[in-house]
C-alpha cells in the first residue's frame, strides 16, 4: 500500500473516530445543561405554587422553605416543556391539578427529584412538603421534552459537519498529495538517472523531513563514487604497470629460448627470476595499497609498540643481513610510554614494515637504521644520501621512485604508510638528519587533528 493511500486511511478511521468522541462529549454536557436549566424551572415552579397556596390559606402565616443550595440531594439539575403540577393535602386528597389526563403520583414522604412513569412515559418530578405539613406540592415534565432538546441541539451542530464531510474528504485527499509531491519528484528524478550518474541531489528545496534521507543518499553516493574511482584508478595502476614487468619477462623468456650456451641460458633465467620478484612485489604492494584504501577499521584499541616493532625488523631481517645493515630500535626512558596511539595494530605493522624496508633497501651497505620513540614521535633514521627538494615533494606519490636506484620496488610502500597514517590521525615528514647525511622519517600526530 503506497504512503499516500495510508495516509488517506489514517486520516479516513481516526476522523470519524475523534468526531465521535467529541459528539459524546458534547451530547452529555448539553444534556447536563438541559437538566440543569429545567430543574431550576422546576423548583422555582414548585415554590411559586407553595407561595401562592401559603398566602390563599387563613389564618396562616407559611414560611417557604429555604432554596435547595447547589449540589444537595434534592437540588437536582433542570427542565421546560409539558409541565405538570399537583397539590395535595395532608390527607392525601388532591387539591389541585392543572392537567386533565396526567396524574402525577402522590408520595407524602418525598422531597426532591425522582423520575416516575406517568402515563406510560418517563417523567421528571420535584416534591415540596409545606412547612406545616398541610400540604405537598408536585411539579413534573416529560422527559422526552429534555431528550428532543438535546437531540435538537446536537443534530444542528452534527448536520452541517456531515454536509461538509465529501468536501473535507477531497480537501484532506488534496492536501495529502500536495504534502507528498516532493517525495513523487524524488523518485521520478532517481529513476532517470544513469547508472553512472552519481552527482548529490539538491537538498535546498526538500522539506525538513526529506533532508535526512537526502543526506544519507549524497552520502552514499559519494562513497560509491570514491569507491569506483579507486577501482578506476586500480585497474589503471596494475594495467600500466603491469606491462613493463610482463615485456621484460616475455623478453627473457625469448633470450632463453635462443641461448645457445648454459652460461648465457643461466644470466637469462636469473633475469627472468628477478622479473618474477620483481612482479610478485609489485602485486603485493598494489593488493595492499587497495585494500588500505578501501579499509573500513575496526574499533581502535591501544596499540602496544613493542610487538609490532618486533614483527616488522624479522619481516625485514633478511634483506637487512643481505646489505649488512644493522637495525636498532631506541625507547623512551623507563616510566614514559612510547606514543600513546589507539589503532590497528596490523595496519601499524604494515606501515612501519615499509618504512623499514625502503630504509634498509636505499641505505649504503654495512650501515645501520634505527627506529627511535618518543612520547609522540617515531623515527627512522638512515644513511641513505640526502634526498632533494623535487624528491621530498614526491615522496608518497604512486609508483614514484627517485633515479638511480639500484634496488628493485615498485613505488607503492610509502603510498601505503602515508594512507595508514591518515587513518590514524597521523602524518610521515621526510627530513635530513642533523648531520647533513642520510635521511630521516618522522611519523607524528597531524597537527590538524592533534
Amino acid at each position: 500500500m503506497s504512503l499516500q493511500r495510508r495516509l488517506l486511511l489514517y486520516l479516513l478511521v481516526c476522523a470519524p473516530l475523534v468526531w465521535g468522541i467529541a459528539l459524546y462529549y458534547s451530547t452529555s454536557r448539553a444534556r447536563h445543561e438541559v437538566n440543569e436549566l429545567y430543574d431550576t424551572e422546576l423548583i422555582r415552579l414548585a415554590r411559586q405554587v407553595q407561595s401562592t397556596l401559603g398566602g390563599a390559606s387563613a389564618g396562616s402565616a407559611a414560611t417557604l422553605p429555604p432554596a435547595p443550595t447547589e449540589g444537595s440531594a434534592d437540588a437536582g439539575e433542570s427542565d421546560v416543556r409539558d409541565l405538570a403540577v399537583a397539590v395535595w393535602d395532608s390527607n392525601g386528597q388532591l387539591i389541585l391539578s392543572d392537567r386533565e389526563g396526567v396524574q402525577l403520583p402522590n408520595r407524602p414522604n418525598r422531597s426532591g427529584f425522582f423520575d416516575e412513569q406517568v402515563a406510560g412515559k418517563a417523567w421528571r418530578v420535584y416534591y415540596l412538603q409545606s412547612l406545616d405539613g398541610r400540604w405537598l406540592v408536585a411539579a413534573g415534565q416529560g422527559a422526552y421534552e429534555r431528550d428532543e432538546l438535546v437531540y435538537g441541539l446536537t443534530v444542528s451542530h452534527v448536520v452541517p459537519w456531515l454536509i461538509v464531510l465529501p468536501v473535507l474528504l477531497a480537501i484532506m485527499a488534496w492536501a495529502v498529495r500536495r504534502a507528498l509531491a516532493p517525495m513523487a519528484e524524488l523518485t521520478v528524478e532517481l529513476k532517470n538517472r544513469k547508472a553512472e550518474d552519481l552527482r548529490p541531489m539538491p537538498d535546498d528545496r526538500a522539506p525538513v523531513e526529506l533532508k535526512p534521507m537526502l543526506a544519507a543518499m549524497n552520502g552514499l553516493f559519494a562513497r560509491i563514487e570514491a569507491l569506483l574511482v579507486r577501482e578506476r584508478r586500480f585497474t589503471a595502476d596494475a594495467a600500466h604497470e603491469l606491462r613493463t614487468p610482463l615485456a621484460i619477462l616475455r623478453a627473457q623468456w625469448d633470450v632463453v629460448r635462443r641461448s645457445t650456451s648454459a652460461q648465457e641460458r643461466a644470466r637469462a633465467e636469473a633475469g627472468m627470476n628477478a622479473g618474477f620478484d620483481r612482479m610478485g612485489r609489485l602485486v603485493t604492494q598494489m593488493l595492499a595499497l587497495s585494500r588500505v584504501e578501501s579499509a573500513a577499521l575496526p574499533a581502535f584499541t591501544e596499540v602496544g609498540w613493542h610487538p609490532i616493532v618486533e614483527e616488522a625488523m624479522s619481516d625485514c631481517l633478511a634483506l637487512a643481513e643481505r646489505r649488512r645493515i644493522e637495525l636498532s630500535c631506541e625507547w623512551p626512558p623507563a616510566g614514559k610510554h612510547p606514543m600513546p596511539l589507539l589503532g590497528d595494530e596490523h595496519l601499524l605493522t604494515v606501515l612501519l614494515r615499509n618504512l623499514l624496508d625502503n630504509a634498509v633497501r636505499y641505505s649504503p651497505a654495512g650501515t645501520s637504521v634505527t627506529v627511535r620513540f618518543t612520547q609522540d614521535i617515531v623515527e627512522i633514521d638512515n644513511a641513505g644520501p640526502p634526498l632533494v627538494r623535487e624528491q621530498l615533494l614526491r615522496m608518497g606519490e604512486r609508483f614514484y621512485r627517485p633515479d638511480g636506484q639500484q634496488e628493485g620496488g615498485s613505488g607503492l610502500g610509502i603510498s601505503i604508510a602515508r594512507r595508514i597514517a591518515a587513518l590514524h590521525g597521523l602524518e610521515l615528514q621526510f627530513v635530513t638528519t642533523g648531520e647533513g647525511e642520510g635521511v630521516r622519517v618522522r611519523l607524528c600526530f597531524d597537527a590538524t587533528r592533534r
